[in-house]
């Protein structure tokens, strides 16, 4: 068996072996395409893992200060009461009488789940 080297033998040749790089370029790309997406996937759930923490400490942290805001309106409301309630003694009457009642019968619907 012969093979005769033409200039058409060697365009074929040449078109044969570009278009094999050719097709392990674009395979390489579509294996570097698939890889990324995965990595993609990945780095997408480990962000929502990490803002769901995050949104949990910041839920937990306002509770706290929501407690806490709560024990410090109580404790001022009681000491409002025990002024009206000083004032009355005194002779105060008129709006001071109202303002107590008000504020007991808050602090009584609280008291109770109302």
């Amino acid at each position: 068996m012969t093979f005769e080297l033409t200039p058409q033998t060697i365009i074929t040749a040449g078109a044969v072996i570009t278009a094999a790089v050719l097709l392990i370029q674009r395979f390489a790309k579509g294996v570097r395409w698939f890889d990324q997406q995965e990595k993609q996937t990945t780095d997408i759930a480990a962000l929502k893992a990490k803002h769901e923490a995050d949104i949990k400490a910041l839920k937990q942290a306002l509770a706290e200060d929501m407690r806490g805001i709560n024990e410090e309106q109580t404790l001022l409301t009681y000491g409002i009461l025990a002024c009206l309630k000083g004032l009355k003694e005194q002779g105060c009457n008129g709006p001071v009488s109202e303002a107590i009642n008000k504020i007991e019968k808050y602090l009584n619907k609280k008291a109770h789940g109302d």
